[in-house]
């Protein structure tokens, strides 16, 4: 049905309150009246609900919005009974979180034709009784919303979404119109070819979102940092991203204590739980909620001004799609993200078991991230690059690259080098097998080709892998180098990269950043290290390393056991004036280690705020949520009941290593455990006095990595890590 321009702007205006359609809107929507099947390409924020919803009331019969998530429906429904508030009826959801009477009073309503959208899961479609029901009335056209979902190549892919163009055909067939807001080339032919709408025609908005601002954060002390960036932007609504469950009631916990209001929203809680947080975040009740992946999609919130990833997300479309949430109004979006490789570890080790296709996909999806999150080039450039876009500036001015741009290089020689290799090679590589190559790092699979054995072997070995594969990333970037996504990332040269082997003139390419392994409970000094160190009050730091330097040579002790060097920089920028004040505002330093040697310190601060009439900061330390953890609880009874260490990891289902870090975590919060009774049983005498020695003789610091680097092969780990947990507990806590 050709609907008149004139009604079109009508309608938009009575139901949705815009005055003009945006972007590419309006031909989407008259395509779809016409009866034709359609793809929308739209970024968030871009309009792409409306693009459905409104030729859904203006066409005969009920449109069939397939939906992955409850939320999402719920949010919609809500806000189309808004717009034509005589009608309640004129929407509904269909799905699991309905009762009998719910069930039938949308049964009732589709029946009667007065229902024009009719939201669905795609695995409330499967249902006969749906499906019956659903032949029995009149369907206008199929919505597939996050399309991505049907392709094993998009973030989220669910295998329920293969199966809709076979219900579809069983019900009646009608017009298709796919959405998503992420979508690489490979994933838009996966959903073409599934839904079998080869014929749609394609509408492709930019995936610019200029309004954004992305950075990537290194992720030491992210807990504070997230403080600190929402009190630096009070009233503001955000969402936190964590990868775990366990994580979202964490973090928002940690926040509420804090005094920032902050909901979690994960698969875990209920139904009822999800929608009133959800509900109380829409209206403004509470600024922050903390999130699974599960939240967001679809959700209509165009003032959200920050998005934080607390975990590096496992792929750049899922990392898009999130951060699009943030600004949809087109004012101001905030994107920030911690990294640390040691995240990107937990991930690899979450796919092993799954089919080897699987592992291969995900591994290609978390390689794209890491190479974006430790990238120095502009991000904007990067994410639509990823896309399939051109971004034509060489700086955005709105991310951490180009707001700080990293030194470059001429990179003509490296990239001659790059395409030299792929050349050569008689079959294609991944790009991590060629920086191998190129780095002469050898390992199992280069050696079972004899690729150790090439000219060209270690050619570039005076760079490391991390180098080579910036260089190769950049050659994407730039087209020289092309990527196969169908055979899992296998790269080959291109026509432009050939001439420039051929030709080669001035390349500048951008050093990479480098980032830390992550944060470690065991070495607080590392943690300083990466932040830069020290104190606020760089006088009064002096004072305090020459006092804890004092103690030290008294009690012969080495001066980490007294206090650390992070303990000490806390205190020059907290001030505390009191052993509890020391002990809860100052990392590392636990109860008893204040009350054992913490009075001449906070002394030594008392007059030196007096002195010099320091304002003392009300605040700024992170209120940290008290552990709830029945592993540990356990741990430490069983101990104090001097049970083996291998009969208490059974009962828990860990290993010792695992036994081990839970004993290390009791002990690094300054809670004493005494392992006596098993290091007496089970190692040799001398052996504990030698590692006990080392660690008060010559050890700069409690972290375990420097142990163990000193220490081995002379004396197994186990040995090494019981004697450090005694130390620490007679000695250091």
């Amino acid at each position: 049905m050709a609907v008149d321009p004139n009604i079109l702007h009508s309608k938009l205006k009575t139901f949705f309150g815009y005055d003009a359609f945006k972007g590419d809107q309006e031909q989407i929507i008259r395509h779809l009246t016409d009866g034709k099947n359609a793809f929308v390409l739209m970024p968030t924020g871009g309009g792409k609900s409306l693009c459905y919803q409104l030729p859904a009331l203006l066409m005969e019969g009920t449109a069939i919005v397939i939906s992955p998530l409850i939320a999402l429906m719920k949010n919609q429904v809500d806000a189309i009974r808004g717009f034509e508030a005589g009608d309640a009826g004129i929407a509904h959801f269909l799905n699991s979180s309905l009762n009998r009477a719910q069930i039938a009073e949308v049964q009732e309503d589709l029946l009667s034709g007065v229902t024009k959208l009719l939201y669905v899961a795609p695995e409330s479609l499967t249902k006969e009784e749906n499906i019956a029901l659903l032949k029995s009335i009149k369907i206008s056209f199929y919505a597939v919303d996050e399309a991505h979902c049907i392709s094993e190549w998009g973030h989220d892919f669910r295998p329920e979404y293969r199966r809709i163009r076979s219900i579809v055909e069983e019900i009646q067939l009608a017009p298709i119109i796919a959405l998503t807001a992420t979508a690489t080339p490979k994933v838009q032919s996966d959903i073409l070819k599934n839904l079998r709408i080869q014929d749609a025609k394609v509408f492709r908005s930019s995936f610019n979102r200029p309004n954004l601002y992305y950075e990537v954060r290194d992720k030491v002390e992210p807990e504070k940092d997230i403080i600190r960036f929402i009190r630096q932007n009070p009233g503001k609504s955000g969402i936190i991203y964590c990868l775990s469950r366990k994580k979202v009631e964490e973090i928002a916990q940690m926040l509420c204590i804090n005094g920032i209001k902050a909901l979690p929203y994960h698969a875990g809680l209920d139904a009822k739980t999800r929608a009133e947080n959800q509900d109380k975040f829409l209206m403004e009740e509470v600024d922050v909620i903390v999130a699974t992946i599960a939240f967001g999609m679809g959700i209509d919130k165009p003032d959200v001004r920050f998005v934080i990833h607390y975990d590096i997300p496992k792929s750049i479309e899922g990392y898009y799609q999130e951060t699009g949430r943030a600004g949809r109004d087109g004012m101001e979006g905030q994107c920030i993200t911690y990294y640390s490789y040691k995240d990107i570890q937990k991930l690899e080790k979450f796919m092993q078991g799954k089919p080897v296709a699987e592992q291969e996909i995900g591994k290609q999806l978390l390689f794209e991230t890491v190479a974006y999150a430790e990238s120095s080039q502009c991000r904007r450039k990067l994410l639509l690059n990823y896309f399939g876009e051109d971004y034509p500036a060489d700086n955005c001015g709105a991310c951490d690259n180009c707001l700080h741009p990293k030194a470059r290089f001429d990179g003509r020689e490296e990239m001659s080098l790059v395409i030299e290799l792929i050349e050569a090679l008689p079959e294609r590589f991944k790009l991590e097998h060629l920086a191998a190559i190129l780095s002469g790092v050898s390992n199992a699979m280069i050696k079972s080709y004899k690729h150790d054995k090439l000219s060209l072997f270690g050619a570039g070995k005076d760079h490391d892998m991390r180098f080579w594969q910036a260089v190769i990333h950049q050659g994407l970037i730039l087209h020289y180098l092309e990527k196969d996504i169908e055979n899992y990332g296998l790269i080959s040269a291109t026509d432009l990269g050939l001439e420039f082997y051929l030709h080669p003139t001035e390349l500048m390419l951008v050093e990479d950043r480098t980032f830390s392994e992550g944060e470690d409970d065991e070495d607080e000094d590392s943690a300083a290290a990466v932040r830069g160190g020290g104190g606020a009050d760089e006088v009064l730091l002096a004072m305090l390393k020459d006092l804890r330097k004092d103690v030290a040579r008294k009690l012969k002790l080495q001066p980490w056991v007294i206090f650390s060097d992070p303990a000490l920089e806390d205190m020059t920028i907290v001030y505390p004036l009191t052993i509890k004040e020391l002990s809860e505002k100052c990392q590392g330093v636990g109860e008893g280690k204040a009350r054992k040697y913490g009075q001449p310190f906070v002394d030594l601060i008392a007059k030196w705020v007096e002195e010099n009439e320091i304002e003392r900061p009300d605040d700024f330390v992170v209120k940290s949520v008290p552990s709830k953890s029945g592993n540990k609880v356990y741990i430490i009874q069983s101990i104090d009941r001097k049970l083996d260490l291998e009969g208490i990891a059974s009962a828990k289902g860990l290993d010792m290593d695992a036994l081990l870090s839970e004993i290390e975590a009791i002990v690094a919060t300054g809670t004493r455990v005494n392992l006596n009774y098993y290091i007496n049983e089970n190692l040799d005498p001398d052996v504990v006095q030698e590692i006990y020695d080392w660690f008060r003789d010559e050890a700069t610091s409690d972290s375990l990595a420097e142990a163990l680097a000193a220490l081995t092969p002379d004396y197994e780990e186990l040995e090494i890590r019981l004697v450090r947990i005694k130390f620490l507990c007679e000695v250091a806590n």
